[in-house]
């Protein structure tokens, strides 16, 4: 086990934004290795953010993010509790980075819960004849397909699809690790996606629409 000296105490506090004794605590889990204190510390803020998710988000940004050549773009609202919070660069990267993702990603609907019916039932039913044609047991096929559907959820929903950038993370924990940073409640309220010649905008979200 390394020394838990003041310099690698440091060192996290400079990488998380966490408290002093957060950090020393965090290092001493993972025995000195720095890397993996970062990894305790964020699951300890993913755990704490969801106390801070009822709380009304008033202020914020909106983000744009142009793809190199124009050919792509994104408008996102992430909003916060304080304009004090829009305006750190925590907020900032936020929301780029967010922007960013929902180019690479095409995500078509925030969270699980903004999935319409519609496209919620059309799924189940191809999910369900595949795993007929598959020639899985019959009373194994709904639990195939609750398994599927999270696999679904991860590829269209923003705040269940793997960050571009660190693919360890959900948005959705990415969010909550800036939440947990930054103290106030974050969410992301809607966005809107432009690609040259493709005449179907997608667009989604709404004012509500938290990190859950």
């Amino acid at each position: 086990m390394a020394e838990i000296t003041a310099s690698l105490v440091k060192a996290l506090r400079e990488r998380t934004g966490a408290g002093m004794m957060e950090c020393k605590s965090a290092l001493v889990e993972a025995k000195g290795d720095l890397a993996e204190a970062e990894v305790v510390l964020r699951k300890r803020g993913i755990a704490s953010a969801g106390k801070k998710a009822s709380r009304a988000t008033k202020q914020g940004l909106i983000g744009t993010y142009i793809h190199h050549g124009g050919q792509l773009g994104v408008m996102v609202e992430i909003n916060c509790e304080s304009d004090f919070v829009a305006r750190t660069d925590d907020f900032q990267e936020l929301v780029h980075d967010i922007a960013m993702h929902i180019a690479a990603a095409d995500p078509r609907f925030i969270r699980k819960e903004d999935v319409t019916a519609g496209v919620l039932e059309k799924e189940k039913e191809i999910q369900k004849a595949r795993a007929l044609a598959e020639g899985k047991p019959e009373k194994m096929i709904e639990k195939i397909t609750e398994g599927r559907m999270a696999k679904f959820y991860e590829e269209i929903c923003l705040l269940e699809q793997p960050f571009v950038k660190e693919a360890t993370l959900t948005v959705g924990q990415l969010v909550k690790t800036k939440i947990a940073k930054l103290g106030e409640n974050i969410s992301v309220a809607r966005f809107v996606r432009f690609k040259v010649g493709d005449s179907q905008v997608a667009e989604s979200g709404s004012e509500t629409a938290a990190a859950e």
